[in-house]
């Protein structure tokens, strides 16, 4: 307060700022108190302390706002400038600065839930991230040896996954991982159970199931701790969370999204009935597909067997044979023939022979008459002298003459 020196002499009564703005301060607390209003959050910022420093405004005003780390740490979703929010806190003065201030002790966003708001925001920015690719995502295995199963172990959705492996494929292994499904903390344990599961190197997929609820109750399942344990997950995960109506960021994850626990297990066990079916169908094709490749391979070895045995060795020297034997009976009867015709020419040349021979000749009376000291045949009378011996030679015989005669060729 001022001092009495002054309030005399005035009569005023003068309040130093500090006063001035710690009376204000007073005065709003107590008159105004804690309240709740409405407006668009602008000039956010988050300081390295925790603590979140903002405009609250309309069209006609403005006031400032905080929100101090505790508080913030609660809330499931993240501030963001450019919505409106419903807050409940105390108007006061910050003094050091004179600023007029709402201390934000309760904030949600306007016309929707702080769950929807969380939920909107980790779905923008896992989207953004590619995390909801179709192409990352793994194809469910057609025969699993091994089911595991992520959920409460007192919950309806275990039940209702153990009712359709006994009606699909009893004989698949099941392994359950139980695990608490709502309630602060529970998504910690679901990421836990996942990545369990996922190190279990049996298991070939995993169910990540739980019944249906308010989107409270389905919050643990729209959490980034959820959703990076189910990418981070070996094999595929088939998420069947809630009714079929309800959809969470592990539905948008993972790899099969079911609209129910029940379809989450139809997913993920074989059915028995239909593969037993489709094995009797296969049965039937290989058995008429065996009978045909029979068939043509009978075909086949008959061809081949044809062709080897005209192939043969003894195939060919059958025909060998037979060809030899022909062109032998060949050869003997052109030999015959050849010895036909040679006895026939030489009969003609006999004869010619015979005719020319002078033994013929001599036949018919005629002789051969030869000097006798040199055989000469003599042709001519002048061929040899009075008193010369001759030989004369008959047809039959031989005489031995002397020349005691003779006359000239051209004399009477």
């Amino acid at each position: 307060m001022s001092d009495p020196v002054t309030r005399a002499l005035t009569g005023r009564h003068i309040f130093t700022i500090s006063e001035l703005v710690a009376g204000l301060r007073g005065l709003l607390e107590d008159r105004v108190g804690r309240v709740w209003a409405v407006g668009e959050v602008s000039n956010l910022r988050r300081a390295p302390s925790g603590h979140y420093y903002f405009t609250l405004k309309d069209e006609a005003a403005q006031l400032r706002g905080v929100l101090f780390r505790g508080v913030a740490r609660q809330l499931p979703f993240e501030l963001e400038a450019g919505l409106e929010f419903v807050v409940y806190g105390e108007v006061t003065v910050y003094e050091s600065r004179g600023d007029l201030q709402l201390l934000v002790r309760q904030i949600e966003p306007r016309g929707r839930g702080a769950h929807e708001l969380a939920f909107e925001q980790l779905r923008r920015r896992l989207e953004a991230e590619g995390l909801f690719d179709p192409a990352r995502k793994r194809p469910l295995p057609e025969l699993p040896s091994c089911v595991g199963v992520v959920t409460s172990p007192s919950g309806a959705a275990l039940h209702d996954v153990i009712r359709v492996r006994a009606l699909r494929s009893p004989v698949t292994r099941l392994v359950v991982a139980p695990t608490r499904v709502q309630g602060d903390g529970a998504e910690h344990e679901v990421a836990q159970a996942l990545a369990a599961l996922s190190d279990f190197s049996q298991v070939d997929v995993i169910l990540l199931v739980r019944g249906g609820g308010s989107l409270e109750d389905l919050s643990p399942f729209n959490t980034e701790v959820v959703a990076r344990a189910i990418i981070a997950t070996r094999v595929p995960v088939v998420s069947g969370v809630g009714h079929e109506v309800d959809l969470t960021i592990a539905d948008l994850v993972a790899d099969h999204r079911a609209p129910t626990p029940s379809a989450a297990a139809a997913a993920a066990f074989p059915d028995g009935a239909a593969l037993l079916d489709r094995l009797r169908r296969s049965e039937s094709w290989l058995r008429d597909a065996a009978r045909r490749v029979v068939e043509r391979a009978t075909v086949r070895l008959s061809l081949r067997r044809e062709a080897l045995r005209a192939h043969a060795p003894s195939t060919r020297l059958a025909a060998q044979r037979a060809r030899l034997e022909a062109a032998q009976r060949a050869l003997r009867s052109a030999a015959r023939r050849a010895a036909e015709r040679a006895r026939a020419r030489l009969g003609l040349l006999a004869g010619s022979l015979e005719s020319l021979s002078p033994l013929a000749v001599l036949g018919r009376g005629y002789a051969i008459v030869q000097r006798e000291r040199d055989g000469t045949i003599l042709r001519s009378s002048t061929d040899v002298e009075l008193g010369e011996g001759v030989r004369v030679r008959l047809m039959r015989g031989e005489i031995q003459a002397s020349v005691t005669g003779r006359r000239e060729p051209n004399e009477p």
